[in-house]
């Protein structure tokens, strides 16, 4: 995404002071009609009463599909490690060499996505090394079942290994490509200044102001949609995908 390399702190500063100066213009707009002796306009405050509720929508449906890809996400880990598990237990039916290869190629699959969880490695090149396992891995796999065609066992541990791969595809398109569009994010910053500027225009009609309460609502805003960009990202930030699952099957592994 366009927007991966600005941090989250500087997301949330920059949100926060982009609704403060929405705000500040729509004030300014509001004394000039005051100063010019304009009509106070009735039906501004329930045109922002629309938006705030146009906005807040957006977010809850933002949030909400930030939330489920999240989720799908955390899921893909444990399926994935149960059907590395799953693969390294068939693997032991098979004759040597080939189950000694397998099951060495798999706690080295293994070691690369927790090297690549704790940041120790490059995405690009943990990408890298776990395809070019998914050939080693496959070439054993086949040249097993060339030996012995037959084998529902070969069978079996074609099939989990077959899965551990489709497994990887899912996990890089639900972190990498299954995001939130570009144009949503334009939308709800869109929708934050027009209703901050409204917001603006109805205050800057009133006598008094109470810079607190519009920090504050200018904050709530930013702060929801932080949240949404935080889930928006499984390698950063406060609410991150645990890699538990994998981490134990490393362990677990290791131990036999």
């Amino acid at each position: 995404m366009p927007f991966d390399g600005i941090p989250i702190w500087a997301i949330l500063l920059g949100t926060i002071a982009l609704g403060l100066a929405g705000l500040e213009m729509g004030v300014l707009l509001g004394r000039s009609r005051q100063r010019r002796r304009y009509e106070k306009l009735e039906s501004a405050g329930g045109m922002v009463a629309v938006m705030m509720g146009l906005l807040a929508f957006m977010l809850a449906f933002t949030f909400t599909a930030a939330a489920n890809r999240h989720d799908a996400r955390r899921a893909l880990v444990v399926d994935e490690a149960n059907a590395i598990e799953t693969t390294w237990l068939r693997a032991g039916f098979l004759a040597e060499p080939y189950r000694a290869d397998i099951r060495r190629l798999l706690q080295d699959y293994v070691d690369v996505r927790v090297k690549a969880a704790n940041g120790e490695i490059e995405l690009g090149e943990a990408l890298r090394q776990s395809e070019g396992l998914h050939e080693r891995m496959w070439a054993v796999a086949v040249d097993a079942g060339r030996k012995d065609a037959g084998s529902i066992t070969i069978g079996l541990v074609v099939q989990s290994l077959n899965e551990v791969i489709d497994l990887h595809l899912k996990r890089v398109t639900a972190a990498l490509r299954d995001r939130i569009p570009v144009a949503i994010w334009l939308t709800l910053y869109l929708l934050i200044v027009i209703g901050a500027v409204m917001m603006g225009l109805e205050i800057g009609q009133g006598r008094t102001r109470h810079f607190p309460l519009e920090l504050a609502v200018a904050v709530s805003f930013s702060i929801v949609l932080v949240m949404i960009v935080d889930l928006d990202r499984p390698f950063e930030g406060l609410v991150d995908v645990s890699q538990q699952a994998t981490v134990d099957l490393q362990t677990k592994l290791k131990n036999r």
